[in-house]
């Protein structure tokens, strides 16, 4: 298991071929992913767990899945997408609904931050999230992220408030 931060409940560890049947829970889900840019299809999944463990594998950073320690599941996925240079990536985290209310985004998206804290290239995180997703806004908020407007994404096509974190 490629653990890659551990939290009192939780690991974040590389995504694996066998995590699938889970991903369908978050990222399979219309209800989880209502705020983002919907659900992936089922058939979909197995490319995007893979395309995540390849981007560990070459750039030591990524998307990864989230495992409650007390039942050994996958539960959702916090980390990194990497777009154009590592020097700045964006911080996402999605999680089952059977998760929501616990308090795992924040745990989770915590861990992360103090992992890119720990990378030699990070210097900015940013992240943003649907306007009417006021918990994960709340949780930008809590973990340290700074307020810097609304911007217009593309891949939403829509305006949402923009956070950004400085780690130089």
């Amino acid at each position: 298991m490629n653990v890659i931060a551990e939290t009192e409940r939780l690991l974040l560890r590389v995504f694996e071929k066998t995590d699938v049947e889970n991903a369908k829970a978050f990222w399979g889900n219309e209800e989880v992913m209502e705020h983002c840019f919907g659900a992936i299809p089922h058939e979909h999944l197995d490319k995007a767990l893979e395309a995540y463990a390849s981007c560990h594998g070459t750039k030591g950073l990524s998307v990864y899945a989230v495992i409650e320690k007390e039942s050994g599941r996958v539960v959702g996925a916090a980390g990194f997408n990497v777009r154009t240079t590592q020097e700045t990536v964006e911080l996402i985290y999605h999680f089952a609904k059977s998760a929501w209310g616990k308090g795992y985004a924040t745990e989770a998206a915590g861990a992360c931050v103090d992992f890119a804290k720990k990378h030699p290239i990070i210097m900015n995180i940013y992240a943003s999230a649907d306007p009417k997703n006021v918990g994960s806004l709340k949780i930008l908020e809590k973990i340290g992220f700074e307020y810097k407007g609304m911007k217009w994404f593309d891949d939403t096509n829509q305006e949402e408030p923009y956070y950004e974190m400085n780690l130089s």
